[in-house]
């Protein structure tokens, strides 16, 4: 009787499934830089979120960016991935630029285009230089400004807003960072974003700034804790 009982039995093996920790957000952007940049962020600040790039579903939707302001444009790039983003998550947007002075507040929201619609940073740096190369020392000031926009799967919606204050020099400076960095030098320092540290950047970037307001209404909504 034994016998046949241990012929016949069987082991059953058990498979614990340990479900993903965190909220899944989506960046509205098909930039690598900001994808680790909002990564690094968001680890740093102690919240789990699992930050995906637009690439990770197919590609950053076609965003004709016509509104002529940063919210806007916030807007039309956050609700385009929300259309395709999976079912309860988060989508967040940026629109980000740099606004001189000299230019009457531009690039700005044309500071990924400035040079052109396929414009790589080298040229939109070289074409800003340019344009200012007869900007005096009072008129060379500058501000980075980070808009973000949140929208959740249960129709949440938070806006955010980060300023970074400082200059813009005659050439560039640094090899670090991306965009304008390398020619902008934040207020308090004597060394470009593209300079300085990325643990630096971090404390004080205009993307900083709106971030550390996100992060104060994700730990208060309880999102990502």
């Amino acid at each position: 009787m034994k016998a046949a009982l241990s012929q016949s039995f069987q082991p059953f093996h058990f498979v614990i499934l340990c479900p993903r920790w965190g909220m899944d957000l989506y960046l509205a952007t098909g930039n690598a830089h900001k994808t680790e940049e909002f990564s690094r962020l968001f680890k740093k600040a102690g919240l789990r979120v699992n930050v995906y790039s637009a690439k990770e579903i197919g590609g950053m939707p076609y965003v004709e960016e016509i509104t002529g302001t940063f919210t806007g444009n916030c807007r039309l790039k956050a609700e385009a991935l929300r259309r395709i983003a999976p079912y309860k998550s988060w989508v967040l947007a940026d629109d980000s630029g740099l606004c001189c002075d000299a230019l009457q507040g531009g690039p700005g929201v044309d500071s990924a285009v400035y040079a052109g619609n396929n414009a790589t940073d080298a040229e939109n740096r070289a074409k800003l230089l340019n344009a200012m190369k007869k900007a005096p020392l009072h008129k060379r000031g500058a501000r980075f400004e980070c808009h973000l926009l949140i929208l959740g799967p249960n129709n949440e919606e938070q806006k955010f807003l980060g300023q970074c204050w400082g200059s813009i020099l005659e050439a560039e400076v640094g090899t670090e960072g991306f965009g304008y960095d390398s020619l902008f030098v934040p207020s308090g320092f004597d060394k470009t974003f593209g300079e300085l540290q990325p643990q630096t950047k971090d404390k004080h970037s205009h993307r900083a700034k709106a971030f550390a307001q996100l992060v104060h209404w994700m730990k208060e909504n309880e999102l990502g804790v």
